[in-house]
């Protein structure tokens, strides 16, 4: 199927609710018009009918590979090179532990460098993973980005991984994948890259800026749904040579085995891609998943990024023209090429200030401590929303709506 560069003829395609503008989709994407018929058909067919027979006759069981190899194609990856699977957290995990597997013959190598700044889910696992493998003496350099070139020349000759998001998630800056990655490697060390904040947000080039490992989300930009399974890329090369050592998988499920259904009560591991599958795969996500990727499939990525680098300086001229004198301060670059597809605006009472404006259906959210963020996903924004929200967001300031007491009040998931 051709690409499209029209970007404004893909919002028909998603359900957008009235009297909404949903600059949200950097946490959870909008459904897609064709999910829900996706999820019932699998519910009702291939479950309802089919029954267990769908494994086979739905093609169940190789819907992780399916969909990792649609992803690939989203990320600069080749077939083969990732897996859908398991939520992000757990990837990073296995991503870690594959690192130390690959750099295992250099046990000088004891340091993870990341960002101190990168979302904490990528810390606490590195955290664990330091705790599980005490005999390893692992040394943590959790630093901040403008620390983050010198530590890596310092700490370089001892780095077993470097682990950065590829963009900030509060602020939305932007690493340069292809420097920071031949800045690790030059050092002897391995690169590894979150991307919860890129996939689908702009084009991304795993294999041109030759990443070592890779992991993300599909719920946010990629439009997957809640909790729609993540996913892990591991390049070629690194593939082939664990193949080679016959080296144990990082979590050694009954998936992950060679072959599953023979039920061996010995583990012998999968070749390729298939090593970090672990379970059973949840179907209905997947089900969800597939529609969405199969969307995107037919989007021109290039022009994605076009359009969101207008939507986010449309709105930060909007916001800081309509909006001077109330506290609002920029915090995401104004360079384009720093930034990846939202947009952030510090102030003391960001919290109420975001709850008062989802009142009045302005959806973006907040990241503590002071952070209003707003994602432009211009595959449904338009420039109309961008010029409504902002004066949404004069009137709130400008009433000071946000003082009201139920703007105040903490909900658990901010």
């Amino acid at each position: 199927m051709s690409l499209s560069a029209d970007i404004s003829s893909f919002r028909r395609l998603f359900a957008l609710p009235a009297g909404v503008i949903y600059l949200d989709g950097n946490s959870l994407g909008a459904l897609p018009q064709a999910t829900p018929d996706a999820v019932q058909r699998t519910v009702v067919n291939e479950w309802g009918v089919g029954l267990i027979r769908s494994w086979n006759t739905a093609d169940w069981v190789n819907a992780p590979r399916r969909c990792g190899d649609k992803i690939a194609r989203l990320i600069g990856a080749a077939p083969g090179e990732v897996i859908a699977c398991d939520s992000t957290s757990v990837n990073l995990f296995k991503a870690l532990l594959t690192a130390l597997q690959l750099q295992r013959e250099q046990q000088h190598r004891r340091v993870i460098i990341s960002d101190i700044d990168n979302f904490p889910t990528d810390l606490y696992i590195a955290q664990g993973i330091r705790a599980l493998l005490a005999e390893r003496h692992l040394e943590l350099r959790f630093v901040k980005r403008k620390q983050m070139q010198e530590t890596i020349a310092a700490e370089g000759a001892r780095t077993v991984v470097v682990m950065l998001t590829q963009v900030d998630y509060r602020t939305g800056e932007r690493y340069d994948m292809a420097g920071v990655t031949q800045q690790v490697q030059a050092q002897g060390a391995l690169m590894l890259w979150d991307l919860a904040h890129s996939t689908c947000a702009f084009p991304v080039a795993l294999n041109a800026c030759n990443a070592d490992l890779a992991v993300g989300c599909t719920y946010k930009y990629v439009n997957g749904g809640p909790g729609a399974p993540a996913f892990i890329y591991a390049a070629r090369r690194h593939l082939d040579r664990l193949d080679a050592t016959n080296a144990m998988a990082p979590l050694s499920g009954w998936f992950a085995h060679a072959a599953p259904f023979v039920f061996d009560p010995q583990f012998q591991v999968s070749r390729g891609i298939e090593r970090f599958a672990v379970g059973t795969p949840p179907i209905l996500q997947f089900a969800a998943l597939e529609a969405a990727l199969d969307l995107w499939l037919q989007v021109d990525l290039e022009a994605v990024r076009t359009a969101s680098v207008a939507l986010c300086e449309h709105f930060i001229a909007e916001v800081e023209n309509r909006c001077a004198g109330f506290g609002l301060a920029l915090a995401t670059p104004r360079d384009a090429a720093r930034r990846g597809s939202q947009v952030s605006f510090r102030h003391l009472e960001g919290y109420a200030i975001m709850q008062a404006l989802i009142a009045r259906g302005v959806i973006g959210d907040f990241r503590a401590p002071d952070i209003l963020r707003f994602g432009f996903t211009p595959l449904y924004v338009t420039a109309d929303d961008v010029i409504a929200a902002a004066g949404h967001l004069r009137e709130v300031m400008l009433q000071a709506e946000y003082t009201r007491p139920e703007f105040r009040a903490r909900s658990k998931v901010t």
